[in-house]
């Protein structure tokens, strides 16, 4: 398919909040890199002290993938082209 997204990726990012006593709602551009993938979603920005800080969310694929890199992964193929067959 032409035109797939595999990764979205800025620099600055746009927060919505809406405020629970008030119901006002509230927007701010902030100075944070944004990284997604399939796997993961990163924000990432400068502390204090200017040292950088990162959240990291993982998706349910990411978390698989990580648990099979480490080894606490269940024993499968989960494309089916892995299994050692030809």
């Amino acid at each position: 398919m032409e035109g797939e997204l595999y990764e979205i990726s800025a620099s600055m990012i746009t927060v919505e909040v809406k405020d629970e006593a008030t119901g006002k709602v509230y927007r701010r551009e902030l100075p944070v890199d944004f990284y997604e993938n399939a796997n993961f979603l990163r924000l990432s920005g400068e502390n204090l002290d200017g040292s950088t800080s990162q959240l990291v969310f993982y998706s349910s694929r990411g978390l698989e993938r990580i648990r099979d890199l480490t080894g606490g992964g269940a024993d499968h193929d989960p494309c089916g082209g892995h299994s050692g067959k030809a």
